[in-house]
């Protein structure tokens, strides 16, 4: 689909839960809600957002379509490095099962039954976030030394791999290193996901480079088949799971401006509040302002 489709048919209000649909729900995430097709699993991305590992009242209308949407043309783009969990023809899928509704189908994936890797596998760039807080005060981020001398934001002389426990809906990631993450999964498995999730990054970076972007850092998630094959699942390069930098602000020293939910992430500090349920309601402002963002971040890969 092109960017004015997509933009076209975004709802203009928030759709933070997913009724009435003839298929059992077997998991509820901070956003995505699956569905049990028997053969397949329905994923749906609500509109809904956390932070801070809390989910807010306020969804973004939209935002979930925005997600989906940008998963299916980074998965597209991604297909030379490693296969997906997308079934491969998804409006013969959602006419087989019925599902016709337009928001749903724009907010929905239908994907391969796979067994989900029990870690999450975090790529960075840059030096951002609580990886400059650490890196100010250890030299380490995550366990690895980087060199003395770096300022913030600054790119790293490679990409590192810095896993994360899967940890359950409201609880926190723990940070892994190479031998627990390897004691996780197996060695072999772990060598693979981490060489596959630098060379995404490495090709997501250079492509949203021509974008005017600059992909600070990503989070990718895996799992495997039957035969035991990687497949790429989830979502992926979104700005939900990625920290992109409008390229032409770009400096050290300083955290750039974001197309994610920093800005809600700031506006929550803003305010003092203390980071635990429940959550405070957002002003229309900052929603709104937080939709321009995804939208940006998606015009500027798909282009108008």
């Amino acid at each position: 689909m092109t960017f004015a489709e997509i933009a076209a048919a975004l709802p203009t209000q928030a759709v933070t839960s997913i009724e009435g649909l003839p298929f059992p729900r077997i998991a509820s995430g901070k956003v995505r809600e699956i569905f049990d097709l028997g053969d397949a699993l329905l994923l749906v991305a609500t509109d809904r957002l956390s932070a801070f590992d809390v989910i807010l009242p306020d969804g973004i209308p939209g935002k979930g379509s925005i997600l989906t949407q940008m998963s299916h043309w980074w998965f597209a783009q991604l297909s030379h490095i490693i296969p997906n969990h997308l079934l491969p023809d998804q409006a013969a899928e959602f006419a087989r099962r019925g599902i016709t509704d337009r928001n749903l189908q724009l907010r929905s994936m239908i994907v391969r039954k796979l067994k989900p890797l029990t870690i999450e596998c975090v790529v960075r760039g840059y030096l951002v976030g609580s990886g400059w807080s650490s890196y100010q005060k250890t030299g380490c981020v995550c366990g690895i030394t980087l060199p003395p001398g770096l300022r913030q934001a600054d790119r790293l002389p490679q990409a590192i791999f810095t896993p994360t426990t899967k940890a359950p809906k409201g609880q926190h990631d723990e940070p892994i290193d190479d031998a627990q993450g390897a004691a996780a999964i197996g060695a072999a498995l772990y060598e693979k996901v981490k060489a596959t999730s630098l060379a995404l990054y490495q090709f997501g970076h250079d492509r949203a480079r021509r974008a005017g972007m600059i992909l600070a850092d990503t989070k990718f998630e895996f799992g495997t088949d039957e035969a035991g094959n990687l497949i790429l699942i989830d979502e992926v390069l979104t700005p939900d799971s990625s920290r992109y930098w409008p390229a032409e602000s770009y400096a050290v020293d300083r955290s750039p401006p974001s197309y994610d939910k920093q800005f809600v992430r700031d506006h929550l500090l803003a305010i003092k509040w203390n980071q635990q349920p429940p959550a405070p309601t957002l002003p229309a402002a900052v929603i709104e302002r937080t939709r321009e963002k995804y939208l940006t971040a998606l015009l500027n890969l798909l282009g108008g």
